[in-house]
């Protein structure tokens, strides 16, 4: 088992670094919820299907990550506040190449 640190900056502007473990077969936005770092019902509406962008996060720093699929980014030409750097927090899997990633969640609608 390896955990991973994460740097997790929530809508109030408040940054929380976590220890996330790497063998629990989790995503970004399962991490959000099981921290409680967005206010409950405001994140993973969809339950992680990539149909609602309730987990979009800006990625801050410059990460390599694995390459969006078609359904993410179709979701994200539907969102609000998207930047060039926004992902949606449940296509990510959490895997030890994650060490040092710093993410924002974007604004809930």
């Amino acid at each position: 088992m390896q955990d991973i640190n994460i740097k997790i900056t929530d809508r109030n502007g408040t940054l929380h670094e976590v220890l996330v473990p790497t063998d629990m077969s989790m995503n970004l936005m399962e991490v959000i919820r099981s921290y409680e770092i967005a206010d409950e019902g405001t994140i993973g509406v969809c339950g992680g299907m990539a149909m609602c962008a309730s987990c979009q996060v800006y990625v801050d720093n410059n990460f390599d990550l694995p390459e969006m699929d078609v359904e993410e980014d179709a979701m994200l030409g539907e969102a609000y506040h998207v930047q060039e750097n926004s992902r949606l927090g449940c296509q990510i899997p959490i895997t030890a190449q994650l060490e040092g990633l710093e993410v924002t969640l974007a604004p809930y609608p």
